[in-house]
Order: structure tokens, then sequence, then C-alpha cells
């Protein structure tokens, strides 16, 4: 199968040495038990020599490298379901939000959060196509690479890996400041040892240890906001403690929004933040037993997590908290105080339950830092498999663990007892800066990505009949989604040159855009480098077969035509279902 794979991809001369129950790694040997099993498991996972015509072009020679990688395929549909629906839910909604409605006001975070989340909604559909078509290491870093340009898969893949780095330690140092609610006293490096190895575990177990933990983090966080939405509601129909209708009083006084068109603009990022990490699915693709089932299910459950816990529990938020309230002015963006769903609870007057809100930001953010692991070692083992990072990141175990992209993560991950420091609140907000921005343009380039692949798709005489999966949103949707991400990304440019209520500053600009910079010096380094000076792709050399599962297209339409007439025989309110679920 492999052989035809990659001859599929355009002449490509195979020699396949070995065998295995995938059919593309060699004979791991005698059964090893205890100890030396254990030893015998960080081994390297070798891989069939593959002999690539030299003559291909780079962007195919990485989609076959990417396509056979040794990662493992051991993620469940229901770990992969969980991680869509809760799994990247941390400091963005439940502390970040807090400055979000301070600087915008309830509408402006209301119409942030609506706009990104269509966006993320059309997003996350073209990366749900592409996934299933093409289940490859590095998911839609990849993705830039094949159907977009080298180079500027190569910017936004370093940037996006750079974000990654940063967010175990920021997620961690977040932590620090979050156990400061009980203490402000207390010295939390000993708290911050106990969760970096908590998390550094965690990814030893392998793709089958991250899936379980986020299995039960997401389950606590999905659990914790459908009960605030139902406490928000009792309370702001009068029935907490302290009694009295709110309604929508907070609306018109103090008002709406807060500082006019200007702090809606302001607002983009926040919410950009707080759905960070949502392209996960399509990550874990590569290490999914059957893509083809579990991802479609996953990329619609997406859908609900924007309606229920981002749109249903801010708009709750704006009628529970002005935006004056003076506890939202706290001194630190993670300060656990300034969460919006802490302020809440304690201004409705219920004891106890702040603090649970606290265990669970906690819980938040570990989660996040658990996937931020995750995250860059396999995007760096793909990077590695195109020869854009160096070859020892694609050691892969035989676990299927990209074992030295988890140690270099780990040791980056060490910036995280800054927090140790006086100036950590400082800390936070350039390691923040650097992946900033980042997941707009990232998302934008999925957007594309997916519209180029459509283009070369329909010019090569094809169409999506040949797809297991279609995005519900179609091409107009990525349309959509690239033009928000252009326009925010414009917006933010704005703000970080004039800021709100501030003058100039060459900081505060940075601080704000310094993803930015960096995504154009790794572009035109690239370029230099690699002396390829063409802007984009031709749709005649795009590779759209390279790293399929379903290589026999006529089978899989024969499967697709029966899946769809078995559907259409069912009852209208189960096809809605299946629609939507």
């Amino acid at each position: 199968m492999l052989e035809k794979e990659l001859k599929r991809a355009g002449n490509v001369d195979v020699q396949l040495l070995g065998s295995s129950a995938e059919g593309v790694f060699g004979d791991e040997g005698p059964k090893l038990t205890g100890f030396a099993a254990f030893k015998d498991s960080f081994r390297r996972q070798e891989p069939s020599a593959l002999d690539i015509d030299p003559n291909l072009s780079d962007a195919e020679k990485i989609a076959i490298m990417t396509a056979n990688s040794p990662l493992s395929r051991s993620l469940k549909s229901r770990h992969l379901q969980m991680i869509s629906i809760g799994g990247t839910i941390g400091t963005g909604l439940f502390v970040g939000s807090g400055s979000a409605l301070r600087t915008g006001g309830p509408g402006g975070v209301l119409i942030a959060w609506l706009i990104v989340g269509g966006m993320i909604y059309a997003m996350i559909q073209a990366v749900g196509e592409l996934a299933v078509t093409f289940p490859v290491s590095g998911a839609y870093c990849t993705y830039s690479i094949r159907f977009i340009d080298e180079s500027w898969g190569f910017a936004v893949a370093w940037n996006y890996l750079f974000g990654y780095f940063n967010g175990l330690a920021l997620e961690l140092i977040a932590a620090s400041i979050t156990i400061k609610y009980w203490n402000s006293e207390i010295n939390t490096v000993g708290f911050i040892a106990i969760f970096y190895v908590l998390i550094v575990s965690i990814n030893f177990f392998g793709v089958r240890g991250y899936g379980e933990a986020e299995f039960v983090f997401s389950l606590i966080k999905v659990m914790t906001i459908i009960g605030f939405i139902i406490l928000g509601i009792v309370l702001i129909c009068g029935g907490g403690p302290i009694g009295g209708y709110i309604g929508a009083k907070y609306w018109y006084h103090p008002g709406a929004f807060a500082n006019g068109f200007k702090g809606v603009c302001s607002v983009f990022v926040t919410a950009g933040f707080s759905f960070g990490l949502t392209e996960m699915a399509g990550l874990a693709a590569a290490e999914t037993a059957n893509p083809r089932q579990a991802i479609p299910k996953a990329i619609k459950q997406v859908f609900w997590r924007i309606v229920l816990f981002y749109i249903i529990s801010l708009t709750l938020i704006g009628c529970l908290i002005p935006y004056t309230d003076k506890h939202l002015f706290a001194s630190s963006s993670v300060d656990a105080s300034a969460s919006p769903f802490v302020i809440a609870i304690v201004n409705g007057g219920i004891k106890g339950l702040p603090s649970v809100m606290n265990v669970v930001i906690i819980v938040a953010v570990l989660s996040v830092g658990n996937t931020c692991v995750f995250a860059s070692s396999r995007v760096l083992a793909a990077l590695s498999a195109a020869g854009l990072a160096p070859k020892i990141f694609l050691y892969i175990d035989k676990r299927g663990r990209p074992i030295a992209g988890i140690i270099l993560q780990s040791i980056v991950g060490l910036l995280c007892f800054l927090a140790a420091s006086p100036k950590q609140g400082e800390v936070f907000t350039w390691l923040m800066a650097i992946g900033g921005i980042s997941g707009f343009v990232n998302w934008g380039s999925i957007c594309l990505g997916h519209i180029r692949f459509r283009y070369a798709l329909k010019k090569k005489g094809r169409d999506t009949s040949e797809l297991a999966y279609v995005s519900q949103c179609g091409v107009w949707g990525s349309y959509y989604g690239l033009l928000i991400c252009v326009l925010i990304l414009a917006a933010q440019f704005w703000i970080a040159l004039f800021p709100l209520g501030k003058k100039p500053n060459a900081s505060g600009f940075f601080a704000a855009y310094l993803a930015m910079p960096v995504i154009l010096g790794f572009y035109v380094a690239h370029k230099i480098w690699s002396k390829n000076w063409k802007l984009y792709i031709r749709w005649e050399d795009m590779d759209i077969d390279t790293g399929r599962r379903d290589l026999d297209l006529d089978l899989l339409k024969q499967e697709l035509a029966s899946e769809k007439a078995a559907l259409a025989a069912k009852p209208w309110y189960y096809r809605v279902y299946r629609f939507w679920c």
C-alpha cells in the first residue's frame, strides 16, 4: 500500500525494507517484559528505507515524509471528541475574558467572541476536511507547506512552535499566580515543580497518556461551565443569597460598550487567545486509529463549545458584572481574582465556590500546558521530517513518542521557574507577546490552504465526491475565515500602534505585535536559504494524493455513496442530529 501511495505522488522509486502490522515499519523482534520492555520502548522506531526520486519538488518530498511518520495511532474517538469540546478552554476564557469585559464592555465582548467564533468554526471545518483526507504528521503546518508555499509554511510553523514552547512556561506561571489567590505571600515554586513534573510525566506516557489526561481535564472544565451557566441564570433571576432581579441592567448602566469601536477592536486578540489550540483535532489526526470516523464527530463538537461554553457563559458574565467592577482591574492579566467567573460568584454572595472555581482554573491551566507539550513535539517532528528542523527531532521511539521533541519542550519549559522572580508579570507579558497574534496567522493559513487545495482539486478535474469529509462551510467558509483573520490583524496593528488610553510606544507595540516581525523574518530567511523565490505553489505542482489512508478512490466513492443513501433513509430528526453531532 505504501509503495502504491508513494508512486501516486509522482514516479517515486520506493524500496521497502522489512514489514510490520502497519506494513511500514520493521519487525520489532521478540516481546519483552518488565524493565527490559520499559527500556526497549525508548529505542528508535526505525522506518523502512524510502528511496525517493530526487527529481520531485520539495513539497512532494515533504508530503511523502510526513505521510509516513511512525507516530502511534492509539488515540480513541472519545479522547478526540472531549479534546475538541473542552481541551483548549483555559485562562483565555476563565481569566482573560475579565480584561476583555473591562476594555470592551459586555457588548464588545459578545461581538468579538461571535465574530471570532464564526471564523473558528469555518476554520475548524476546513481542518476537518484536510485532516480526514490527509491525516499526516504536523497537520495544519504541513498543509501550508503543501498547498501555499514552503517558505510561508516554514515561517508559520516555527512561529507557532515558539508559541507552543512558551506555552508550557506561560501556563505554569499563570498557575503560580492563580495559587496566590489563597495566600499572596506563598512561595509558589514548589507547586510549579509539582505541576511541571506532572505535565512532563503525562507526555512520557505517550499519546494514550495525553488522551486520558485531557479526557479528565476536559470533563472537569465542561461540567464546571455547565454548572456556572445554571448558577448564572439563577443569580440573574434573583435567586442567589443576596437576591434581587439583575436582568440586563448592566447593559444600560454603565452601558454595553466601554471604549466604543476601539474597545471592541482591543478585545479581538483576547477572544482569539481564548480559542487557542482549537485546531488540535487536526494535529492529533495522525495519531488517531480511525480519523475518517473520529475527526468529523470531534470537529462538529466545536460548534457546541463555541455556543454553550463561550457565547452563553460570556453573555451571562456581561449581565452579572458591570465593566466598571473594581475587581476587574487586578494588577496582573492572569490574576485569578480578576476572573469574571470568580467575581460573579463573589458578587452573588456565594461562599466556598470561588475557591472551587480557582481549582478549575488551575486544572484548565495544566490542561493547556499539557497540550502545548503534545503539540510542540509533533510539529517539531513534522518539521524535522520535512528537512526544516534538525534530524534529531525525527527520533520517534517504539511507543510512537517523539521523544526528542518532548525532551526539548521540557527543557524550554524550565522557564516556568521565572515565576520566582518579582518580575513574573512582566515575564508573562513578553512570553505572551511571542505567541500573541500567531494564532490568527495560523488560522488564516489553514483557511488559505483549504482554498488552494479545493482550487487544485477542481483544476485537476476532480471534485469533493472523493473526500471522506467535506467542510460544512464549504470553500466560502474558508474565504470568510481568511478575511476575518486579515481584518483582525489589521485592527490589532492599529491598536498596537495607538494603544487604548496610552501614548504610542515601542515597548507596547512589540508586546502586542511581536509575532508578525518574527514570522516575516522566518519567511525571508527561508527564501534566502532555500533560494526558492516563487510566491506560491502552482496548482499543477500540488500533491493532492500523498498521505491519504483511503487510496482506492473508486472504492471510497462507493462507500461514501452507500453511507449517504443509508443516512437519507433515516428520519429527519436523526439527519439533523448527525449534521450537528
